[in-house]
């Protein structure tokens, strides 16, 4: 934070695996996972943090990390005269032979971080979310609580609490009563039957408080070390936990429309549907912001381009992209080229694909360093698609990196 203020460290929860993610997961971390075009999913959370002057940030990764790291390394870099830092922190193994066994865990594990910057409050975030927030807000109303740990909070449909930790707040509005962990059945809200109170996965700590309740956690043997599972709860047991309301929350520049916009990307049809949430003449969610801007390492190359026949709407074309073809409500990373009479519909596209000669892609997610074959289909045959490519729920089809596709028969 600024000089004179009260002394912030940031932690980042980026050591997920993104189970759910499969097979953009297969080969890197969730948080190291393309989005936008030209972003990593780290970039959200590190832009919100940076942008509200919180620039002592260790981000905390173990799956998968090497395309993170060096992302984080190459891109997130400070000005080391002032004293700031985004620094990847790997699983150490620092008390005992064991990696990460859980976020709390995590974060037990590398109190080293919080003895050596010695923070009056620590700020821990999850990694894979689209969303902007300043940090400022839900820390100013930690300070005028007096809470040990305040947890952002967001309304969902009540039929999603099974992805989410629930909260309950207290007559107040700001303490929490209760805090479930993804229950499968949980009451709804008193003013909104149908919605509950989720967690973003986003708290702020007095650090004291914090630091007991991990060594508490860590002695537990029956606990899963889990910030969400197991902290809150048992912050929230001893009155010591409130709720910030991410409703409230502004940024500079936002829109009615893109204002309170948060996204868990944490399955491939949330991905998708983010994605398509970008598209819109009027974005839900805007990345055209410059007084809040979503920062992200841009590699040197050259403008994209279109041949006479080539043709993008409502789309995003990255840097290096070749558009001979056509290609409508989709994103398109760097380096992507869609040759004549290919179709790409409705899709993600990510670095370096290769869209051939009169192929069809739609409905799809094309992970980086495809080759799709001249006349080759994806999403245009069901049945196909299933025995070929893995099919979410919605029927998003989705090749991961380098995944060989057939050519036509």
């Amino acid at each position: 934070m600024r000089r004179g203020g009260p002394t912030v460290l940031g932690i980042v929860l980026a050591g997920g695996e993104g189970k759910r993610l499969m097979p953009l997961t297969a080969d890197r971390a969730k948080p190291a996972v393309t989005f936008g075009g030209t972003y990593r999913l780290v970039d959200f959370v590190l832009s919100n943090l940076v942008n509200a002057d919180i620039r002592h940030i260790a981000v905390l990764t173990q799956y998968k990390s090497h395309s993170l790291d060096r992302h984080i390394t190459t891109t997130w870099r400070m000005s080391s005269l002032l004293g700031n830092y985004v620094t990847p922190v790997p699983a150490q193994q620092r008390l005992g032979k064991q990696w990460y066994q859980g976020s709390a865990d995590a974060i037990h594990q590398s109190l080293n971080l919080i003895r050596d910057e010695e923070p009056d409050y620590v700020v821990v975030f999850g990694a894979d979310h689209v969303y902007r927030m300043d940090p400022r807000e839900m820390l100013r109303q930690h300070i005028e609580s007096g809470a040990g740990a305040t947890v952002a909070g967001i309304r969902v449909p009540r039929s999603e609490s099974s992805q989410f930790g629930v909260i309950t707040p207290g007559a107040d509005g700001r303490t929490v009563e209760r805090f479930l962990e993804k229950p499968a059945d949980p009451p709804g809200l008193p003013d909104d039957p149908d919605s509950i109170l989720a967690s973003m996965g986003n708290y702020i700590f007095t650090t004291d408080v914090l630091v007991e309740a991990l060594h508490r956690d860590a002695e537990n043997e029956d606990s899963d070390h889990d910030m969400g599972g197991d902290i809150l709860p048992m912050l929230t047991a001893s009155g010591d936990a409130a709720v910030y309301d991410f409703s409230t929350n502004h940024v500079p520049g936002e829109t009615k429309r893109d204002q309170g916009y948060w996204r868990d990307v944490g399955t491939i049809d949330a991905y998708y549907d983010a994605h398509m949430d970008l598209l819109a003449d009027r974005p839900v969610f805007n990345l055209y912001n410059r007084d809040w801007p979503i920062y992200t390492h841009h590699p040197m190359l050259s403008p994209a381009r279109f041949s006479a026949a080539g043709n993008a709407t409502e789309s995003i074309v990255s840097p290096a992209c070749l558009i001979k073809g056509q290609v409508t409500r989709s994103v398109l990373s760097p380096g992507v080229v869609v040759e004549p009479d290919a179709v790409v519909q409705n899709s993600v596209i990510h670095d370096n694909v290769r869209i051939g000669r009169g192929a069809v892609v739609r409905n799809a997610i094309l992970d980086k360093n495809i080759d799709v074959p001249p006349g080759a289909t994806i999403g245009v045959n069901p049945e196909r698609d299933a025995e070929l490519y893995t099919v979410s729920d919605n029927g998003v089809v989705v090749l991961g990196k380098a995944q060989p596709v057939p050519a036509p028969m």
